[in-house]
């Protein structure tokens, strides 16, 4: 009988959710009629960040803060929708790993669109046929993804916000013993990721480097001697079984993600982070100079990373990241300073700081997983 008297509280509280749950929607929508007449960007970045603060910082338990911010992951995603059918391009196919880290921002109830390339991914953004995009910056173990810097120099695509998402390379496969193994598919940085694993394990099996993990799910899928090094979702959805899991080398393997849109506007947050591209003088010192100036006006910097222009030889862009959002007092001074400092220089974008770095799990729908 207790079991039962639970069972239909819960029912109530069910009920009393549901409805507020559709009183949140019908605002949402109202925000959403006003984002529109005044033609502003239907995903606000700060916003966000500001909503899965508030429940945070005032929940009490017993429910953890990662399971709160799951949920209201979906209820974020679903008001976005409901404001207007959000299209979101990312470096396919579906359950690559950014496939996971656009879900884990995204949500459910926008429409994913899967692309061959990290310059497709741009593309559909530049072209409309996307609101925004999702793409690999750096990885902790592996460093730049080079592809996507590259892209920022001739793309006027901003920055609007930053997924950090845990990386675990599994063995996926259908062979009953891993001896029997002869060729294991997967991306180039996946093998540099998970070098010793493989070494110690499958020294003599053929290491083939395809186009994305998922694309390696597929292939192995296919060959009863093959195996793929992939997440254990597209394990599901290739079904394979993982005959080993977490071979990665480093256990702190984490990918950072960009979020790119067109002229996504984000505003301070008190914990930001802005992303500029430059081309220094070519001048005895001027490294030197550049970095300096960000010190006398108090600003970390947390990457820098070099790319030929690929217009001259040994001409070089310096792509930058640093605290704070460009609209910081001492953030402006020194950017309006630089522009005197430098040959060229393109703010990228300010956009909140992820602070989770991907303690949070990931929680996907079976329709999506």
């Amino acid at each position: 009988m207790k079991l039962k008297t639970l069972r239909n509280k819960i029912d109530l509280v069910d009920r009393h959710i549901l409805g507020l749950l559709n009183k949140r929607a019908g605002l949402a929508l109202e925000i959403g009629m006003i984002k529109a007449k005044h033609k502003k960007a239907v995903y606000v970045p700060d916003r966000e960040k500001e909503v899965y603060g508030s429940i945070t910082s005032a929940n009490k338990g017993p429910l953890k803060d990662e399971a709160l911010k799951a949920i209201y992951r979906e209820i974020l995603s679903s008001a976005l929708s409901l404001q207007k059918p959000l299209r979101i391009s990312y470096l396919g196919p579906e359950l690559t790993f950014t496939h996971i880290a656009a879900m884990k921002k995204f949500g459910a109830s926008v429409e994913y669109i899967s692309c061959d390339s990290i310059t497709d991914v741009f593309d559909e953004v530049e072209k409309g046929r996307a609101d925004y995009g999702v793409v690999p910056i750096e990885n902790s173990t592996e460093g730049a993804v080079t592809h996507t810097l590259d892209m920022f120099i001739d793309s006027e695509l901003k920055i609007c916000s930053e997924i950090y998402l845990d990386i675990s390379h599994n063995v996926l496969s259908n062979v009953k013993d891993i001896k029997r193994i002869k060729n294991v598919y997967s991306k180039d940085q996946v093998f540099a990721q998970c070098r010793r694993w493989l070494e110690n394990n499958l020294p003599r099996a053929e290491l083939i480097e395809v186009s994305s993990t998922a694309k390696a799910a597929q292939l192995a899928s296919k060959n009863k001697s093959c195996a793929a090094i992939a997440s254990s979702l597209a394990a599901s959805k290739y079904r394979l079984r993982v005959i080993a899991a977490s071979i990665e080398d480093s256990k702190y393997n984490v990918t950072r993600f960009l979020v790119i849109g067109r002229n996504t506007v984000s505003n301070p947050t008190k914990e930001d982070k802005t992303s500029i591209m430059v081309s220094i003088r070519d001048k005895v010192g001027a490294l030197h100079d550049l970095l300096a100036l960000f010190k006398r006006n108090k600003i970390n910097l947390t990457k820098i990373e070099s790319r030929p222009s690929k217009k001259r030889a040994w001409d070089y862009y310096f792509f930058i990241d640093l605290e704070g959002h460009y609209e910081d007092s001492n953030v402006r001074r020194a950017l309006s300073r630089l522009k005197n400092a430098v040959s060229y220089i393109k703010i990228l974008g300010s956009y909140p700081v992820s602070n989770d770095h991907n303690k949070e799990g990931i929680v996907l729908n079976e329709s999506i997983g």
